[in-house]
């Protein structure tokens, strides 16, 4: 681990900076760089078709401006712009923009692809950084700057030849995360004045490579929006690369410190580590309650596009989007999710639960899989799994003893276990019917205030009869059965439901029914369309499970 051989990078001189005290109220203007930026950095580049499926699904999501390729790069890049506009593809309220390297060629070859189009954002760019200058092009300064400024002056030249009208001119210091600041300012400024009859124009300022914390690239952004000139005219861009992995927190510090626009793609794909992942960005102000202007109702679709598009998966952890990112498999998540969950079904207004910090129904995502069950869940997670797909409300007191069951059942399996075979496994675990006490037959009656109950049962082998009173059904059958069996037992805990049924039949009456023999505690379940009935198997599968 040679890290010496590395340098700490500049910070900004900036100490009157005031990104920090402020707070992002409102979605910045999105650009999806998808069909460029990602797509150049796939294995395999999208044809034609998977472009057009690509560009249509980004046009329902409500993206107004759209970055399409590098109509000089190739044959299929030029033929896709072509196809758009021959086509007539391009809604009027959405603005398609190319990528033109600031050279002669490219960008003559760049307007011949856009002949015809209603509406363009024409996006040059040239490397600016040190880097750059002194290993890849050995410029100086100057060099650099007259470069950047022919580009500049032959688009407006260009746009007066193809209806000047048509065109936004973008301009990107390539690099800028590696420029000298005030360069950057200098090389922004020199275009600036050659485009001071677009208004507006753009001012794209890439992370590149991502090469600060977050909180420097702000101070770096705030920086150039105190110091270019003509600035109402111009909207600030933001393009940043995930190389640190921050790209989504640059992004959003620097819309804090004064950008107004942000270039991204979808699940973050792009070159090396990718780049700033738009739907994190539009998600995360969803969350906060502002309008992110796109919609990812239904992120399953996007995802659909881009892995058939891309060949790129979406990782199950992935924020908003992945398999599993609105799972708990945690004991103690899963006890607060089921508990803000109820909380929920009050009619709270405004979205409360522990761990979620949207609802996943905004996403298209059902509740289905917000808990799911192993060896790492608690007894919470089992109780929300048996309340929403058994119908079984399990008492707060029997929850630890179940929860152990399934604990050892998926541990010893090494598996997560299904909501069905929990439901099934609760079943199984607490109705005992058979044996060693199989109740045959029994009456029950009121008589002078007094419950009786008589009947029979298989004890060991043996057909007993039983007879015993009580105030209730219950009370009078527990005396029966410890009369007959020699079993003295308490009844320590008692409750009841009905049990819901999706197929619209009368709901069943569920009983569950805790005993106590000296310092022991046994449970027993009964289900059946007779709440008294329901009562009477419970206590009898109690007795069974001691």
């Amino acid at each position: 681990m040679n890290y010496t051989k590395y340098k700490m990078e500049q910070v900004i001189d900036l100490p009157d900076r005031t990104w920090p005290n402020n707070q992002l109220k409102k979605a910045p203007i999105w650009c999806s760089v998808d069909l460029r930026d990602g797509n150049q950095s796939l294995e395999t580049p999208m044809t034609l078709e998977q472009k057009l499926a690509f560009f249509q699904f980004l046009v329902k999501t409500g993206f107004k401006e759209i970055e399409i390729g590098f109509p000089a790069a190739s044959d299929t890049e030029f033929q896709f712009t072509r196809a758009l506009i021959e086509g007539n593809l391009i809604p009027d309220d959405v603005t398609i923009q190319v990528l033109t390297q600031s050279r002669d060629a490219i960008i003559r070859r760049t307007f011949e692809a856009l002949r015809g189009v209603r509406k363009a954002v024409v996006h040059l760019y040239n490397s600016t950084s040190p880097l750059q200058r002194d290993v890849v092009f050995q410029k100086s300064r100057e060099e650099v700057i007259a470069l950047a400024v022919s580009g500049a002056e032959l688009l407006n030249e260009l746009a007066e030849e193809y209806g000047k009208e048509r065109f936004i001119f973008e301009y990107s210091p390539e690099s800028f995360s590696q420029t000298e600041v005030d360069y950057a300012v200098e090389v922004c400024n020199a275009v600036s004045a050659v485009w001071c009859g677009q208004s507006p124009m753009i001012i794209n300022l890439p992370f590149t490579v991502e090469t600060f914390t977050p909180n420097v690239h702000a101070d770096m952004i705030e920086y150039m929006c105190r110091h270019l000139q003509n600035r109402d005219n111009i909207i600030v861009s933001l393009h940043a690369h995930n190389d640190r992995g921050t790209a989504v927190a640059a992004t959003e510090l620097c819309l804090m410190a004064g950008a107004d626009r942000v270039e991204g793609t979808l699940f973050g794909n792009g070159e090396r580590t990718g780049n700033a992942d738009i739907i994190t960005l539009a998600m995360n102000l969803y969350a906060q309650g502002i309008d992110p202007g796109l919609d990812f109702s239904k992120i399953d679709a996007a995802i659909a596009i881009y892995e058939k598009s891309t060949g790129l998966p979406v990782h199950p952890r992935h924020p908003y989007a992945g398999d599993l990112v609105y799972t708990a498999f945690s004991g103690s998540h899963q006890d607060a999710i089921r508990k803000g969950m109820a909380r929920m079904k009050d009619g709270k207004s405004q979205w409360a639960v522990p761990y979620l910090p949207i609802d996943p129904k905004d996403v298209g995502r059902s509740y289905d899989p917000i808990i799911r069950i192993n060896s790492q869940s608690g007894r919470g997670g089992v109780a929300y799994i048996l309340e929403n797909h058994g119908g079984i409300h399990i008492p707060k007191v029997m929850q630890p003893d179940f929860g152990a069951v399934v604990n050892k059942v998926s541990d010893s399996q090494g598996r997560e276990l299904a909501s069905d075979e929990i439901c099934k496994l609760f079943l199984d675990t607490y109705i005992k019917l058979d044996a060693p006490v199989e109740l045959i037959e029994w009456k029950y009656v009121r008589e002078n205030e007094a419950s009786h109950v008589t009947g029979s049962l298989n004890w060991k082998g043996v057909n007993t009869p039983i007879e015993g009173y009580g105030d209730g059904a219950v009370e009078a059958f527990c005396q029966a059965i410890s009369k007959a069996t020699g079993i003295s037992f308490a009844i320590t805990h008692y409750s009841q439901n009905a049990m819901d049924t999706d197929s619209g039949a009368k709901a069943k009456a569920i009983t569950y029914v805790g005993i106590s023999v000296g310092d022991s505690v046994c449970f027993g379940v009964g289900v059946s369309g007779s709440v008294t009935t329901s009562s009477i198997r419970a206590v009898l599968s109690a007795v069974n499970r001691l």
